[in-house]
């Protein structure tokens, strides 16, 4: 084709601007033709887009057409969490294996069929011979929720027959665990990887332990010497108990029903879902908590005095601090009004941390940005509707007092929340039966084609 030579970099400056206007949509046009934005009925309710048998979220109750506030509660398979998780801490054993177990099969394990399933991850855990060295090694990304991304879709090359067989369920389980037990040793290597080509240091590399719970491997493989304590491993193993599912509607859960939706295979669909999971505005929020709280700690004098915290807490909303967007990350659900369960939880245990570890002036920031946040909300972006803390909010400080990395803290929300992913998929493949497809209302498309000579 005729046409002077022009660089990439030039083109695209040139025609930005003419795109931009194509892609302003006038806000009004989503009333005028009634388009549920965000997939939210005006009220903030979902639309309803399924049904499920998986896990189910309350974070209030509708009385005479009206929305009205509640304690949050999250159930997997019917079961309140917090009876879960006073099960297995009573007894004094890990919970993650014990409700992955429960989420994919629907029934809480025996002891027998329990220790048979940690077996069977353990059997499972293994890459495929040359799978770190080719598709980790060498081609290491910076982000790890990248690599566990790209490693997930290039697990369909080392199936013998990895597409999608209705016909066969026991195929679909069998991947499904093998992407359960799989997933944390990905993560490790792909942190491992990344400290040694980005980070300039050693590469460690730690083939998984027999004997020890998913929590205990993670921490194992993860750190250089090895070390952990059995405090740690429990804490770490109640993150992913709480992380391990959300309801059908959450972004990364809904990802993989979409895709799941259209007959595509496993891996497609998981790894979808691990893209989803790793935005700021959904599994990626831990991290913004704890880069938004390092400013505040740094730009706040006084961490106690409520004014300056208010006054701050002001101009991030007002886009003034020099934090990356107007949110005030960790405040806010689309379902929990007066209280998300998980941050209740891992508040508690953010307390009792922070008192050990001699941090409690920070976690009080935290109690009192919890505090004062909704009150600058309501006055700021005139908001109506309660606001309470949710999981992010102290999730990264608890990951940040047990020394993880916060590299890692995403990876970790995936590792855990593949058990919900996998349940939700077989869910969808087997009762969906049909392919998730929306409307969208197509607005200013009656422009009349233009030759080339008179453009």
């Amino acid at each position: 084709m005729d046409g002077n030579s022009i660089s990439g970099n030039e083109f695209i400056s040139k025609h930005v601007q003419g795109l931009a206007a194509h892609l302003d949509i006038d806000k009004s046009l989503y009333d005028i033709h009634d388009v549920k934005r965000g997939l939210r009925n005006h009220d903030g309710t979902g639309v309803m887009a399924g049904v499920t048998r998986v896990g189910s979220t309350q974070g209030y109750y509708v009385r005479d057409g009206e929305k009205t506030a509640m304690d949050g509660k999250l159930y997997y398979r019917g079961i309140d969490v917090a009876d879960i998780v006073d099960g297995f801490l009573k007894d004094g054993r890990p919970g993650f294996e014990e409700t992955a177990y429960l989420l994919i099969f629907g029934v809480l394990p025996d002891k027998n069929t329990l220790d048979e399933f940690c077996g069977l991850l353990e059997e499972y855990r293994n890459l495929p011979d040359g799978f770190t060295e080719d598709m980790i090694l060498a081609a290491p990304s910076v982000n790890i929720m990248n690599k566990l991304a790209r490693g997930v879709l290039a697990l369909y090359s080392y199936d013998d027959e990895p597409e999608y067989d209705a016909a066969n369920l026991e195929k679909e389980v069998r991947r499904a665990l093998h992407l359960l037990a799989r997933c944390p040793v990905i993560v490790a290597n792909a942190y491992a990887a990344k400290r040694h080509y980005f980070d300039l240091e050693s590469l460690y590399l730690h083939r998984p332990r027999t004997g020890l719970s998913v929590a205990e491997n993670l921490l194992f493989s993860v750190r250089h010497d090895n070390s952990y304590t059995d405090e740690e491993a429990r804490l770490l193993d109640l993150c992913m108990v709480l992380h391990a599912e959300h309801g059908g509607g959450n972004n990364s859960a809904f990802s993989c029903r979409v895709l799941s939706s259209s007959g595509t295979d496993i891996y497609s669909a998981i790894s979808a879902a691990v893209g989803s999971l790793k935005g700021p505005r959904h599994g990626g929020a831990n991290e913004k908590v704890m880069n938004m709280f390092s400013i505040i700690e740094r730009d706040v004098k006084d961490w106690t005095d409520e004014d300056e915290v208010t006054a701050y807490l002001t101009k991030i909303i007002r886009g003034e601090a020099p934090t990356e967007d107007k949110l005030i990350y960790g405040m806010g659900h689309a379902v929990y009004t007066l209280s998300d369960p998980r941050a209740i939880m891992l508040k508690n245990l953010a307390r009792t941390l922070a008192e050990k570890a001699g941090v409690a002036e920070e976690f009080q920031l935290f109690e009192t940005v919890e505090k004062l946040a909704p009150a600058v909300y309501r006055r700021e972006k005139k908001l109506d509707k309660p606001l309470c803390a949710n999981v992010d909010m102290y999730s990264g400080l608890v990951y940040k007092m047990l020394g993880i990395p916060q590299e890692l803290y995403t990876p970790i929300f995936a590792i855990a929340r593949m058990a919900g992913w996998c349940a939700h998929r077989l869910e969808e493949i087997y009762s969906g039966g049909k392919i998730i497809r929306p409307a969208y209302k197509a607005v200013g498309l009656d422009e009349a084609y233009k030759p080339l000579s008179a453009r």
